[in-house]
């Protein structure tokens, strides 16, 4: 049994990983602003500590004269909050874990499968970016401090609450739902023939809770996805089977829809617009377990299932179906 810190467990991937380190046994402590989001229909005991991770000083006086087997924060996005983290844990944690993600690798992609080897450097997305700049500071650490880093890297993980798109509005990808129920056109970006990656949480959480304790995980990165490989066609389709319908797809090119809409350049050009497969090996030579067994059209009947029964996470948004609506429109005058 290990004695875990988590960093915001509430959310897609956190939740998920809490969830599988119960179930192996783990004793579990939950460090976030507002912890009972991270109890919810949880069965075992979690210890909570409720303090804001920003708040160096007050999360400092919480973990003194603590130590942890490893520690996991969910909510790092940048080098400062590295530095942060590397300043209060240092001393308190065997292994570090510092969720990365998989948009950082080389874009455009140069060669499929993607493994680890592929360097990081992704011109279109800050995100990204910020997050390379956080492994680079972490990495350090490990090679001047010995600080006990590891680096899991996700690519577009899903969980019940939300079905994944590669085009939606602030409000997340209900709105596109209510399209495809309406017989309206949903927009895709390029031909659809991209081939795009998606893991279902729990399957990840097998990978990432797989590698705590593991001391020939220090200094190393993982990235941890599905194996299955699907165009945006054939998960758009697989969508409206779990809808049942058939939906009306619009394809639209990438590079069209960034001059409508600049934002989306990084989502788009940085991630979702290209090719993203993965090599798993490396994972599974460290977590053998690791065998993702949620196929799409599962995962999207789950999702769906959810949300009908849960209304009031279904969040319409009537911007983004505007200008849905306007971006059809102009292609129609076109």
């Amino acid at each position: 049994m290990l004695n875990l810190l988590m960093i915001g467990a509430s959310g897609t991937i956190s939740s998920a990983v809490l969830r599988q380190a119960l179930a192996a046994g783990h004793q579990v402590t939950v460090l976030q602003r507002h912890p009972e989001a991270a109890l919810a229909g949880l069965s075992c005991p979690v210890e909570t500590l409720t303090a804001d991770i920003r708040d160096e000083a007050e999360v400092r006086q919480l973990l003194q004269n603590r130590q942890f087997d490893a520690a996991v924060d969910f909510v790092v996005f940048n080098e400062k909050d590295a530095s942060r983290d590397i300043r209060l844990l240092q001393h308190n944690c065997r292994q570090y874990v510092f969720i990365s993600s998989a948009s950082a690798y080389h874009k455009p992609v140069r060669r499929l499968p993607i493994d680890e080897s592929v360097p990081l450097n992704n011109p279109y997305w800050a995100y990204s970016r910020a997050k390379q700049a956080a492994e680079a500071c972490l990495l350090s650490a490990w090679q001047e401090q010995a600080f006990p880093v590891t680096i899991v890297r996700p690519s577009h993980t899903y969980g019940p609450r939300s079905m994944p798109m590669a085009l939606h509005g602030a409000n997340g990808s209900y709105q596109n739902l209510e399209r495809m129920l309406q017989d309206q056109p949903v927009i895709v970006p390029g031909d659809g023939e991209s081939l795009w990656t998606l893991t279902w949480a729990d399957d990840f959480a097998v990978g990432l809770v797989g590698l705590l304790g593991q001391t020939a995980a220090l200094g190393e990165a993982f990235h941890i996805t599905s194996d299955e490989a699907l165009t945006w066609n054939e998960i758009y389709a697989a969508i409206g089977r779990a809808l049942g319908v058939k939906p009306k797809l619009v394809h639209v090119a990438s590079d069209t829809l960034i001059r409508l809409r600049p934002e989306l350049e990084g989502p788009l050009l940085g991630d979702k617009a290209v090719c993203a497969v993965f090599d798993n090996r490396k994972i599974r030579r460290f977590v053998p377990a690791f065998q993702p067994a949620v196929r799409f059209e599962q995962g999207a009947v789950r999702v769906w299932d959810w949300l009908s029964q849960h209304p009031e996470a279904c969040k319409r948004d009537p911007e983004f179906d505007q200008w849905c609506d306007q971006v059809l429109q102009r292609l129609d005058r076109l």
